[in-house]
Formats: C-alpha cells, sequence, structure tokens
C-alpha cells in the first residue's frame, strides 16, 4: 500500500551536513503526516521531526531544533531531512515514517521504511 525508500545516509565528520531523503508512493492511503524517526545504539526509536501533509506544519526534537530541518519535495513525492552541525550523538540508523489513513478500511495506520545508518565521526 505505501513505500518509503529512504537514502542519503553516510558517515560525515562532526560538524558536517548531510541530507536524507524519503522518497514516498502508495495508493488507497490517506496521507496526514510524514516524519523522521531515529534509533541510536542502545536507544529506544526516537522522533527526529515530522511535517502534516495538509499545512506544512513541523515538529522537531529539542536535540535538532535549529540544525535539521524537514520539508517536502513534491516534485519528486520525497520528504527530505536536512542535517547540519552534526554531531556525535546524532549517530543512528534514521527512519521515515507515513502515518494516516486506509482508505479500504478507514483505519490508522503507520507505515516505516527500512532505515539508512547516519554515522558521525570526531
Amino acid at each position: 500500500q505505501v513505500q518509503l525508500v529512504e537514502s542519503g545516509g553516510g558517515l560525515v565528520q562532526a560538524g558536517g551536513s548531510l541530507t536524507l531523503s524519503c522518497k514516498v508512493s502508495g495508493s488507497n492511503f490517506s496521507f496526514q503526516r510524514i516524519g523522521w524517526y531515529r534509533q541510536g545504539p542502545g536507544n529506544q526509536r526516537e522522533l527526529v521531526a515530522r511535517i502534516d501533509t495538509d499545512d506544512d506544519r513541523t515538529e522537531y526534537a529539542h536535540s535538532v531544533k535549529g540544525r535539521f530541518t524537514i520539508s517536502r519535495d513534491n516534485a519528486n513525492n520525497a520528504v527530505d531531512l536536512q542535517m547540519n552541525s552534526l554531531q556525535l550523538e546524532d549517530t543512528a540508523v534514521y527512519y521515515c515514517s507515513a502515518d494516516g489513513i486506509l482508505l479500504t478500511n478507514f483505519g490508522q495506520r503507520t507505515f516505516w521504511g527500512q532505515g539508512t545508518q547516519v554515522t558521525v565521526s570526531s
């Protein structure tokens, strides 16, 4: 129904930048929100940033405010996460998620991508 494909992860030095992209596709699904989450070694998955699809309202984790920017690339059906001033603590697997309503049964559903590794080195 919904496919989310992340790209853009990699190895970067502290202070550097990376842009992650989540290519979104699917049918029979009314998208409400696209988000980026991350899970570092030994940590639970946490919200990084998310954007509402109807009004582009954004929400950020406190730890990334002012450094990361989430945006929609409507031409490419993607949601990007621009990450600047990367810190060692940003090392994690980053996952894209899509929240919305299945049009087949009007149930709320969240879909996840496979994740992309971001490693920040000193």
